[in-house]
């Protein structure tokens, strides 16, 4: 795997992530690969998979810092069942 230059140069960015853990996904999933192959896979995947949910810890941190009110600053939980989507 190459790496690409990101913010903290040191992984790969979120949705650089997130696309190799689906592709990972997707190759797992059509159970026909050797099986030093499909653990190699899954042990990249549960790597990618830590990196992804701490990445998205951190975006939270950093949006209950950014939510202020007056000037004290009101930390608010992520809710994903209350998203944009």
């Amino acid at each position: 795997m190459g790496s690409m230059p990101e913010e903290n140069g040191s992984s790969p960015n979120f949705e650089a992530s997130l696309e190799e853990l689906e592709r990972i996904v997707k190759e797992l999933e059509k159970g026909d690969l050797p099986l030093e192959r499909s653990l190699a896979l899954f042990e990249t995947g549960m790597r990618l998979s830590s990196e992804c949910k701490r990445q998205l810890e951190e975006a939270e941190t950093r949006v209950e810092i950014l939510l202020k009110k007056g000037s004290e600053t009101v930390a608010v939980p992520f809710d994903p069942d209350k998203g944009s989507r």
